[in-house]
């Protein structure tokens, strides 16, 4: 490929480039110098399940490999235990090194669904490997090479100062940790989400104090979850993850808002964009499907997606799907070999009292095997497993 047709590609989901024309120079380069560029990207595995946000650089750094580059993922394992200040208005809690550790195995199991797994391709390196061995005059001497002048250019230190909230010391050594990383691995480019624009640059100038040639810094947009507004996260619901099975992925693919599918296209998909803006415009309905198809395609294969669609639609007409979690009833709670709706309701967790339970009912938003629960009094008997549905797309099975 020339360096502009691998420029069309990378260029495609990017959100900044810096410098800007860095990019186009590192890959003439590589291209005379016949070598495969660094590219890094360093993860914090503070949780261990990923969604298709967090894919959205992974596949950025696939887009490299399959131009002939390496990536290396840094497994921030030690970075993890000081905790990313980006975007925090308070200091975040410690993780220990086992737990950043445990994650960080889970992390990698599922990024390499998306990441060439060959040697050639990949490396995977935990940052506890440099970081671990500094001793303080090592750290003294990382910290001379940034003023706190520079530091609190931050946005986020920025406001907490102006707030009165605290800074604690180690959150300022953060991005110079992760700065370290891009030297002790001599990385040509770094890959972060737009938040991490300001760490990317540190790293520049950390491998600029250490002798070396910068890295190009390359952000992706951080990708809406699927309620449109905040950004994708597993705390907040809106999140589809990518080791979730084909049925509720295909389901939460049919659930991105309208105005934010061609993003999710751009962002998630290889689908051609002028396709699916020419789509969006005319069925929308059909370029949720064209999208939902296609991401199960990425993470499961073409087998599953007939099944995982015609599940989808036989839900949306009062079906009952057939991967919905399980709730066991203690004996104890039942009354004459039975038990109120209401009661049963708030025991499988569909709801947080008896009192919204009623609501729920009097709303005609409560299902008991795929029927309308009118009564409120219903006593119900659990001689086999039911089926309570909460709403159009929530579901429990309850035995005893």
């Amino acid at each position: 490929m020339t360096v502009d047709e691998q420029l069309t590609i990378l260029n495609r989901g990017a959100a900044q480039i810096v410098p800007e024309t860095g990019l186009q120079e590192k890959l003439e380069l590589a291209q005379k110098e016949n070598r495969q560029l660094r590219v890094k990207l360093g993860v914090d595995p503070s949780s261990s399940d990923l969604h298709v946000g967090h894919a959205v650089v992974l596949r950025k750094m696939r887009q490299f490999q399959d131009l002939g580059h390496k990536v290396v993922l840094i497994i921030g394992d030690f970075t993890a235990m000081i905790g990313d200040p980006t975007g925090k208005s308070k200091t975040r809690p410690v993780l220990s090194l086992e737990e950043t550790r445990k994650n960080g195995e889970t992390y990698v199991a599922q990024a390499t669904q998306i990441l060439d797994a060959g040697p050639d391709k990949l490396e995977i390196r935990y940052n506890s490997e440099w970081l671990e061995p500094l001793n303080f005059a090592d750290i003294v001497s990382l910290s001379a090479k940034y003023t706190v002048a520079r530091m609190m250019e931050r946005d986020d230190f920025t406001n907490r100062f102006r707030d009165g909230v605290p800074i604690s010391m180690h959150e300022l050594l953060y991005p110079l940790a992760q700065a370290y990383d891009s030297v002790a691995i001599k990385s040509d480019i770094e890959l972060g989400g737009t938040d991490q624009l300001f760490n990317l640059l540190v790293g520049r100038d950390i491998q600029r104090e250490f002798g070396q040639e910068p890295q190009i810094a390359l952000t992706t947009p951080l990708l809406e979850g699927l309620d449109g507004v905040e950004k994708m996260s597993k705390s907040l619901g809106n999140y589809i993850g990518i080791a979730e099975g084909p049925e509720p992925m295909f389901k939460k693919a049919m659930q991105v808002p309208d105005d934010l599918l061609y993003r999710y296209a751009e962002l998630c998909t290889a689908l051609n964009l002028t396709d699916m803006s020419k789509l969006i415009e005319t069925d929308v309905k059909e370029a949720h499907r064209v999208f939902a198809r296609e991401l199960v395609r990425i993470y499961h294969g073409e087998e599953p997606i007939a099944y995982a669609e015609e599940r989808y639609d036989y839900v949306a007409k009062g079906g009952i799907p057939d991967d919905i979690p399980v709730q066991t009833i203690d004996k104890a709670e039942l009354e004459d070999n039975s038990i109120w709706i209401c009661k049963l309701a708030t025991l499988a967790g569909l709801t947080a009292s008896n009192g919204e339970a009623r609501r729920l009912i009097q709303n005609r938003g409560l299902k008991l095997d795929g029927e309308t629960v009118t009564d409120l009094q219903l006593q119900v008997t659990l001689d086999s497993a039911i089926v309570l549905q909460k709403g159009k797309d929530t579901f429990v099975r309850v035995s005893l």
